[in-house]
């Protein structure tokens, strides 16, 4: 296949589109040189410029033309002069303007609610809305959607770096959701309708995969690499690899809420119509069905259960990529405790000690905002080169 040639993927089983090599021009180099000026603002806080050229590899005067474009665009200020005991001139110090742009961020994630925020550069949230769903599905559920990103625009009068979306389901790299049950939306232009209504940048991918680039971007994790289970509505996997997000060839990396557990044809019914889903066995609906009513030996011994159920699944991933890092979100009274216990000890218990002697395994419990960083993070990463 000559360079020229992009392979489309125009169905659920077809691969996804084969990158097109380009010449570097002038002005890529610049668009780099620009992300890496603002990643080390991102990372590191207030530097100066001499401190930028050194965290950089660029040279000073390269850097002092790229501070003044970010300046220029409001992206970065200075702050004044560093205060410290060095000889000569106090260095000045610029960092990123937290509040010159806002990002819409939405969360899809919920069968009952979507949910949605505006957040400064940083991450932080300014406002917050959400609109019931009420039963919607197809073109109705869009509208709500569209609605939510309405009421979260006029909560804010900076401008808008972006949207970006966190959706169930299999979402490929043009933002076409290919497949959300619970929605009914199959082969959505998701990403094309909301550009096309808002007329700002949109990002949208699936909302474990977001939820793991809000742990990756915003919260203290070492390593570059990292997984992130999510239970609170459906059962998700979110891959970090070296930094990178890992989508597979037909997006559905992560999908393992539909791996059975057990033998066939045995245990409750999933939504996708099988039985014994480990969906069925940890998701936090049908895990607080079951230990509802019961006495606490009895409850614990239902969550360790589901604790070694996850590491059964999760045990062959976290080997073959050698993970040190699992992070697992979800209500803190289903995983905190026996759950994740339970977890780390099976998962230790099949995996050879060089894998499991370096694996961490810790919940994030109450954090409800993981997929709305992960919106932000999808944003800052098209639109600034930050990640």
């Amino acid at each position: 296949m000559t360079d020229d040639v992009m392979t489309t993927a125009s169905s659920q089983s077809s691969p996804r589109r084969r990158r097109v090599s380009t010449k570097a021009l002038p002005q890529h180099n610049r668009v780099h040189n620009r992300a890496v000026v603002l990643q080390a603002l991102f990372h590191q806080g207030a530097m100066s410029r001499a401190d930028l050229a050194r965290e950089s590899g660029l040279t000073r005067p390269t850097v002092s033309v790229l501070v003044a474009e970010l300046e220029a665009d409001g992206i970065v200020s200075e702050i004044g002069q560093r205060e410290d005991a060095r000889v000569g001139k106090p260095a000045t110090l610029v960092e990123i303007n937290s509040d010159s742009f806002h990002m819409i961020v939405l969360d899809l994630s919920s069968a009952d609610r979507f949910v949605g925020a505006v957040v400064n550069l940083r991450g932080e949230v300014v406002d917050r809305a959400e609109i019931e769903l009420d039963g919607a599905v197809r073109e109705d559920a869009i509208t709500r959607v569209i609605r939510l990103g309405e009421r979260l625009s006029a909560l804010t009068t900076r401008r808008i770096l972006g949207i970006g979306v966190g959706s169930p389901g299999i979402v490929d790299d043009q933002g076409v959701v290919r497949e959300a049950l619970h929605l009914e939306w199959f082969d959505l232009p998701l990403k094309q309708r909301l550009k096309e209504h808002f007329r700002v940048p949109v990002r949208v991918a699936n909302d474990a995969n977001v939820a793991a680039l809000g742990v990756h971007t915003f919260r203290e994790i070492p390593g570059l690499s990292l997984m992130v289970v999510t239970i609170e509505h459906g059962v998700g996997v979110g891959l970090i690899i070296g930094g990178a997000l890992v989508e597979g060839e037909q997006f559905s990396a992560g999908e393992i809420g539909h791996v059975t557990v057990g033998a066939d044809g045995e245990g409750d019914l999933c939504t996708c119509g099988r039985r014994g889903c480990l969906e069925t066995v940890i998701g936090a609906r049908y895990l607080s069905d079951r230990i509802e009513g019961l006495d606490d030996d009895a409850r614990d011994e239902v969550l360790r259960e589901a604790g070694r159920a996850l590491a059964v699944v999760s045990a062959p991933v976290i080997s073959a990529l050698n993970l040190n890092e699992v992070v697992l979100s979800g209500p803190r009274h289903l995983l905190d405790g026996p759950f994740s216990d339970a977890a780390l000890e099976t998962v230790r218990a099949r995996t050879l000690s060089a894998v499991s002697n370096g694996l961490s395994m810790r919940t994030t419990s109450g954090d409800a905002d993981l997929v709305l960083l992960g919106g932000a993070s999808l944003v800052l990463q098209a639109e600034l080169g930050v990640s």
